[in-house]
């Protein structure tokens, strides 16, 4: 599952490369890649053969770009803060067996405040998908971050390897996009089902079609081994790193290929290590569940104030039955699309990640009931980025490639048929749809890369932070982390919605004092709701 990010700037950066973007060895580059550097990789590159290297970089030349992002942030919370923005290439091996060979550019941004005293170092940052753009992300918690930790570090943002503007991967057409999320999330009759199969496999077709053999090359693996590209580029002795939802899985098999590198690792909202695909299917099921009972229980406390009703789970039974009878026009300008029973779930999915968005997920369901549409369709554009011109950024481009080359598992038709009917019952609202997506890797065609099994034996404490009701990477995924991990620790926020820092005061502060200080929470530290 996809955990959103912040509305991209990667179309102004985009026009500045052109004229700024650097390297590491400081060469500039061009909009239009150069032949010794393409930004997708021919379709022939070949398979891994030898064992991976890590070659060694220069420090990253960063070009002053704070006069395309400072506008764009003026407005917002945090916008006045003295912050001076660098943008730098670096380039990495498309495939680390053989790192003379091909090549892909990585896009970084650097963020530091004015007045940083006793600074320590850079704290590289990702926000999860995969296919989330790090460049958001720094941007993002530059405006939302204690001044205090940001005075002692520098924020690094990097689109990994095939994300926004690191040679982006782009083999889904918009066209295919939104086909496939107006789709039923349900398939009752088998044609429903050949449907979902055939539209998965459509995708995987096209990808590999694009990509060849280079597809494999898409994987946590070697964005991990970019990882310690990235920390040598800004000339950091050992890696600091705070890293949402995916970004966990990340910044532990970082942990594991380089524990001793690693000087401090936050891994919010994280995703269970050792999950199979319908292991992990049936978590988030069973979380985004939980978590709308929980608006739902929101709701029968605010009373006449809910717009949905007492009952806000059977009023989203109803929705989606409504519009799966008849989608639902829409009166935003310009709207062609009507809301169908796949838009209407995914709207409901995409407010669940943020307890802020119930309120904005009430209206936007109340209104649908009553005609109009269009709060449904921009809850479920904001989650798969769709611009209002109804162009995608690349994340679902990135998702599925890089979910599916990270497993070996195909799961049966069968296996799939028969989560379909236990999932109806036991979590019908959400149930379906995740046993749905086992669709998705089921058909891949692309090459497989497969996940190693993260110990980080040697690596010193890192921290996990578990979110007690958090829907799309559930509570239980961070336990089993910190226990995967030979030196992990446990810090659990007793809140709602996807990742906790640095959301309460009690959160932040032990976050900081880890990343600052080095000095880890005890072992079962539990920071309360709101304090």
């Amino acid at each position: 599952m996809i955990r959103r990010s912040r509305a991209p700037l990667t179309v102004a950066l985009a026009g500045m490369l052109a004229l700024t973007a650097c390297s590491s060895g400081g060469a500039t580059f061009s909009k239009l890649v150069s032949p010794p550097l393409p930004a997708t990789p021919s379709p022939g590159a070949p398979p891994a053969s030898r064992a991976p290297a890590t070659p060694s970089v220069s420090p990253v030349t960063f070009t002053d770009c704070t006069a395309v992002i400072k506008p764009q942030i003026a407005s917002q919370r945090g916008g006045d803060r003295d912050l001076r923005f660098g943008c730098g290439r670096l380039r990495v091996p498309l495939d680390y067996t053989n790192p003379s060979g091909q090549g892909l550019r990585l896009f970084l941004l650097r963020v530091r405040l004015g007045g940083q005293r006793q600074r320590i170092g850079s704290l590289v940052v990702n926000p999860g998908g995969p296919g989330g753009s790090g460049l958001d992300a720094a941007v993002g918690l530059a405006l939302q971050l204690p001044l205090d930790l940001l005075r002692r570090f520098d924020l690094v943002g990097f689109d990994p390897r095939g994300v926004g503007l690191s040679s982006p991967l782009t083999c889904i057409p918009d066209s295919l996009k939104d086909r496939g999320i107006a789709l039923d999330p349900d398939a009752r009759a088998p044609g429903q089902y050949a449907a979902q199969a055939a539209l998965a496999r459509q995708i995987a077709q096209g990808c590999s079609s694009e990509y060849g053999r280079a597809l494999g090359h898409y994987n946590t693996e070697e964005t991990a081994r970019d990882m310690e590209l990235v920390r040598q580029g800004v000339d950091d002795a050992k890696l600091t790193y705070l890293g949402y939802s995916y970004g966990s899985r990340l910044g532990s098999v970082y942990a594991h290929l380089f524990p001793r590198r690693v000087r401090a690792l936050v891994l919010d909202g994280a995703v269970n290590p050792v999950a199979g695909e319908v292991a992990g299917a049936e978590t988030q099921a069973r979380g985004f569940e939980n978590a709308y009972d929980r608006f739902a229980a929101d709701c029968r406390r605010k009373g006449t104030s809910c717009l949905v009703g007492p009952d806000a789970r059977a009023s989203l039974t109803a929705l989606v039955a409504q519009a799966r009878r008849a989608p639902i026009r829409s009166s935003a300008a310009g709207e062609t699309r009507s809301a169908t029973a796949g838009h209407v779930l995914l709207a409901a999915i995409s407010a669940l990640y943020d307890q802020d968005e119930w309120r904005i997920l009430d209206s936007a369901l109340y209104e649908a009931r009553n005609g109009d549409a269009a709060g449904v369709l921009a809850l479920a554009d904001r989650y798969s980025q769709r611009d209002e011109n109804g162009k995608y950024t690349n994340l679902l481009d990135a998702n599925v490639t890089i979910n599916c080359t990270d497993t070996k598992e195909r799961v049966p038709d069968a296996v799939v048929t028969a989560k379909l009917a236990e999932w109806r019952r036991q979590y019908p609202l959400f149930g379906t749809s995740l046993a749905l997506g086992l669709l998705a890797c089921q058909q891949w065609t692309g090459p497989r890369h497969p996940l190693p099994v993260v110990k980080a034996t040697g690596a010193p404490p890192i921290l996990v932070v578990g979110t007690v009701n958090d829907p799309a990477t559930p509570y239980a995924s961070a336990q089993v982390l910190a226990r995967q991990l030979a030196s992990g620790r446990l810090l659990t926020w007793q809140g709602d919605g996807h990742t906790a820092y640095p959301k309460t005061p009690c959160v932040t502060a032990a976050v900081g004092a880890y990343l600052i200080d080095l000095t880890p929470p005890p072992g079962g530290t539990s920071c309360p709701r709101t304090g």
